[in-house]
């Protein structure tokens, strides 16, 4: 079983390319190999091939990374499912879990939603996508310094907040507000439910 993630850029014709591909690019980077396990194409819109493991808290992360330009923000969705053709590219390939993350993608406008997930268990879908909902009601408001210091925090989740602290310049009490402000505590409860339930997802 593959985690496919498919999404753009929102507002990414507010800002040269560069701005948030330079973030984009180097952690994508550190997740695979490009083009096999992630593609940037037509303008915004990309696509990586992960593990199921990893799906939601990467997008979480692409998130953050972009919110942490003002006015921007990704629209994600995520298919979990088989892989039956490896092409080229992560474009190229196909399977259950392509065709899920394109099709759920391809309504989230529609939806007025950023974040879905398809794990072909329609009784799973309903509540991890009730989840995912709740959660974008405060991830879509994040600042661009919520958005830094949730991104941060999921890079380093063992550095305590002194060493974070002492990377930013700021003080401990200034990123113990940071991260409630930005409701990281909701957002690990969130990753933590996702784990518990891939554990009864068979393809």
């Amino acid at each position: 079983m593959v985690a496919i993630i498919t999404g753009d850029i929102i507002n990414s014709d507010r800002y040269a390319a560069s701005e948030w591909m330079d973030i984009l690019k180097p952690y994508l980077a550190g997740q695979g190999k490009t083009p096999n396990d992630w593609e940037i194409y037509r303008g915004d819109e990309f696509q990586i091939r992960t593990t199921p493991e990893r799906a939601l808290k990467m997008a979480i992360q692409i998130k953050a990374l972009i919110k942490s330009i003002k006015k921007l923000d990704v629209r994600i969705g995520i298919g979990l499912g088989s892989e039956t053709f490896v092409g080229n590219s992560v474009s190229q390939s196909n399977g259950k879990a392509y065709q899920r993350s394109g099709r759920i993608f391809e309504t989230l406008k529609e939806q007025k939603l950023n974040l879905a997930i398809v794990t072909g268990h329609d009784d799973k879908d309903k509540t991890l996508n009730l989840m995912l909902k709740l959660a974008l009601n405060f991830m879509d408001d994040w600042s661009v310094v919520s958005a830094q210091m949730v991104s941060l925090a999921l890079t380093k989740p063992n550095a305590s907040q002194q060493e974070v602290a002492d990377q930013l310049k700021i003080r401990q009490s200034a990123v113990s507000q940071r991260l409630k402000r930005a409701r990281m505590d909701l957002v690990l409860e969130l990753l933590a439910y996702y784990d518990e339930n891939l554990k009864g997802i068979k393809i």
